[in-house]
């Protein structure tokens, strides 16, 4: 019989209960009793759901309190110096100041998660002396069998990713630390063993990256003494988000399953598959469902696949799986009622996939006739979009198709827009500028809810927001800015406010999912065709110029952030996609130009984490991810300066990509991970503006003068000091009016000591 799994579910709760605990538990109205207690009530709940949907492996220890990878390094005591911690298990305190920063300590590096718009804290190996400080799987598994009778499988992050995704170790120092990981890893192991517990999952997605030999080497070595270590334990060696390059060397490792991506990975591990076969004593994951995109998958088309699986692998060694946790979707479509018919009925989020999951399992036991009107019913709905006007708009082809045909460039070559916007705007040495977003208050949002509900009108509400604008603007010039904002205080988020303004784009009710810790996205649907209605953000940003003799800068989100930061269509390139986002954003760059508006910020933050994990696919994306955003921004005249910003990525390996996209001036965040961001430019030549972000504005503790100073001191050892500016590493929404004000003034006034310091050498 072939089984059904999970390889995790969405942690926040169907409203969100589990962020709100968090961020209660963060402002002192709930104590740590309680905190535990509400989230062990949403877990139990999550777990109840798959149990009832007839899930057969259901994961465990998926759950967590902030992040999976802070869990795993919290689990072996790797926690950084400066958090004094004393050993033992981890308390609250030091896991949420690793996560969030303390007054006294800076957070830990936070990147993204592969190529998803998760992003995960990094472990700090150096100085660490890793010990068990409590089994979390084994905890997890106990809980689950315990309260609900679930034999769970329980998940833990894989020693070689953790190991990869990790920093403070040397590249002579890999084996010492797996060596050290192994020995802890098996202790677990061991303990899951003599707990009786079935299968355990353990995930290794770096293993869909590229792989040295000496990697695939290690491998063996790892698993070899994993299996070891506890040989009665079933091991499901867990991949995805793409294929496996090194497949034989993979499957025949010595574990008992290998789960591999049969949605992103497909063409590669379907070729490999059928070219190679599979070890017959192993288990295949067969990961169908797309555990990262939110539409019903075309179950004959899945159907088909898993019958040609079942000629590879028996029956019974075969797994209908997610192709990665479900972490990355929205938990439910239940709320969605207003969305038109032909969208909500092709929607699948976390709970309709496992439908899909149970459904594929049963037509796999039970024969295909035993769900042969939920078949015809699938292909009818998704039938029924694709035909649609929608997606079938002549003008928004054409337009594209005229795109692909053409090469967009600004006027003039950088150096001549430099001088020319250096002598139109007078700006002084290091400029510093914010990255465009101000504290949204309580206030901010009450008033926005209100508009949105019909108890304001049109009228009051952009007299509020007009009031904001006031406000900031006035606090910037008091600070002693030198390139305002006008605070965005507008919108809710940056790629939803510009969604709901372009055709093609729909809204959710409660498709919410975790970006970061407590922070949840509620990401757009590109559906159809994206087109240009009207102006966007002219009115704001032209009221907010009226107030100041300073430069105002237009805030826009770029076309690729605006994909990836959306669920995309899955029937067109995401190529065509991206053209279409920039044909319509340059017309709103234009009516900001034509109104008179010099600057314009078009951000970028999302354009790595869209970076393609196989090597020989990237050089394409990052070609055509530049020319959707010079598209949008190439047509403005030379004293127009773009700005553009990106954040939370690692860039050596594509500064030749960002320099390509020809923005005049980029800020980037370098906080997080203490400057050595500027390491790429030590290396690497950077000709345009740059404001590399001195401070970090995930955590709430205000920065000092010195340690800013410090940053900006560094950066100035290799960039030019006519074209570096300051700036925050990322926008000021998350944060309180009272923290922004105290950090920017510091902000400004670590610029007037490196004014003063370094303008003789100018």
């Amino acid at each position: 019989m072939a089984k059904s799994s999970v390889l995790g579910y969405p942690r926040i709760g169907e409203n969100r209960e589990w962020k709100k605990a968090l961020e209660a538990f963060w402002a002192g109205k709930l104590g740590e009793k309680e905190l535990h207690n509400q989230l062990r009530q949403i877990r139990l709940q999550h777990l109840s759901k798959q149990q009832e949907k007839g899930i057969d492996f259901i994961p465990v220890n998926d759950f967590s309190y902030y992040d999976q990878v802070l869990d795993t390094a919290a689990m072996f005591g790797i926690i950084p110096r400066r958090f004094n911690y004393s050993g033992g298990v981890v308390p609250l305190s030091v896991y949420y100041g690793v996560a969030r920063g303390t007054k006294d300590a800076a957070a830990s590096e936070m990147t993204k998660w592969f190529n998803t718009n998760y992003h995960y804290i990094v472990p700090e190996l150096y100085g660490a002396e890793p010990v068990l400080t409590e089994n979390k799987p084994l905890i997890a598994y106990r809980e689950a069998k315990e309260k609900l009778g679930i034999e769970g499988k329980p998940v833990i992050l894989g020693p070689f990713t953790f190991l990869k995704l990790s920093k403070g170790y040397g590249r002579s120092e890999i084996d010492t630390w797996l060596s050290i990981l192994i020995k802890l890893y098996a202790q677990v192991l061991r303990e899951l063993q003599e707990e009786g517990v079935q299968w355990v999952q353990i995930d290794e997605p770096i293993l869909v990256t590229k792989l040295s030999n000496d990697d695939v080497a290690r491998l063996k070595s790892i698993y070899g003494k994993l299996a070891e270590a506890a040989p009665q334990l079933n091991i499901m060696l867990q991949t995805y988000f793409e294929s496996v390059d090194p497949f034989k060397e993979i499957v025949n490792l010595p574990v008992q399953g290998i789960g591999l991506d049969f949605v992103h990975g497909l063409r590669g591990n379907l070729s490999a598959i059928r070219e190679f076969g599979f070890p017959a004593d192993k288990v295949l994951g067969a990961g169908v469902i797309d555990g990262r995109g939110i539409w019903k998958a075309p179950l004959a088309d899945k159907l088909e696949l898993l019958n040609e699986l079942q000629t590879l692998v028996s029956t019974d060694k075969l797994l209908v799986q997610t192709s990665c946790s479900l972490l990355h979707v929205p938990v439910t479509t239940k709320p969605e009622t207003m969305l038109f018919p032909e969208l909500r009925n092709v929607l699948a989020f976390a709970d309709e996939k496992l439908d899909e999951l149970a459904l594929l399992t049963e037509a796999l036991n039970k024969g295909e006739a035993s769900v042969t009107d939920a078949l015809e019913a699938n292909k009818l709905d998704l039938k029924a979009l694709e035909q649609s006007v929608f997606r079938n708009r002549a003008d928004v082809h054409s337009a594209v198709a005229r795109i692909q045909t053409q090469v967009p460039v600004r006027k003039s070559p950088f150096a001549e827009r430099n001088s020319a916007q250096q002598k139109k705007w007078q700006l002084p040495l290091f400029p510093t500028t914010t990255i465009g977003s101000f504290p949204q208050s309580t206030e901010v949002r009450k008033a926005r809810q209100s508009w949105r509900k019909g108890e304001w009108n049109n009228e009051r509400y952009s007299s509020f927001i007009q009031e904001q604008i006031d406000s900031w603007i006035s606090y910037q010039e008091e600070i002693g800015l030198d390139v305002l904002v006008h605070g965005e205080f507008e919108r809710t988020d940056m790629v939803e406010f510009f969604g709901e303004k372009l055709e093609g784009f729909a809204f959710t009710q409660n498709g919410w999912v975790q970006s970061y810790g407590s922070r949840c996205v509620k990401p757009p649907v590109i559906f159809g065709d994206v087109a240009f209605k009207e102006a966007m953000t002219v009115e704001e940003t032209v009221y907010a110029q009226s107030k100041t003799k300073l430069p105002v800068k237009g805030m826009l989100t770029g076309p690729i952030t605006i994909m990836n930061w959306s669920f995309v269509r899955d029937d067109l390139a995401r190529e065509q996609i991206a053209y279409q986002l920039a044909y319509a954003l340059r017309q709103e760059v234009e009516a900001l130009e034509n109104a008179g508006i010099g600057m314009i910020q078009v951000d970028e933050p999302a354009v790595r984490e869209g970076l393609p994990l196989k090597q020989e696919e990237q050089r394409a994306y990052l070609d055509w991810s530049v020319k959707a955003f010079r598209v949008t921004t190439c047509t403005v005249q030379d004293t127009t300066q773009i700005h553009t910003h990106m954040c939370y990525c690692e860039f050596h390996d594509m500064i030749d990509s960002i320099e390509e996209m020809d923005a005049d001036v980029i800020s980037i965040e370098t906080s997080r991970s203490h400057g050595e961001l500027i390491h790429s430019f030590e290396v690497n030549t950077y000709k345009h503006g740059i404001g590399l972000g001195v401070y970090d504005i995930h955590s709430p503790r205000v920065p000092d003068v010195e340690e800013m100073t410090t940053m900006i001191d560094r950066a100035l050892q290799v960039l030019d000091p006519k074209l570096f500016w300051i700036n925050p590493d990322c926008g000021l929404k998350t944060r309180g009016k009272e923290e922004t004000i105290a950090s920017l003034r510091n902000m400004v006034e670590a610029t007037k000591l490196a004014r003063e310091k370094h303008a003789v050498n100018v």
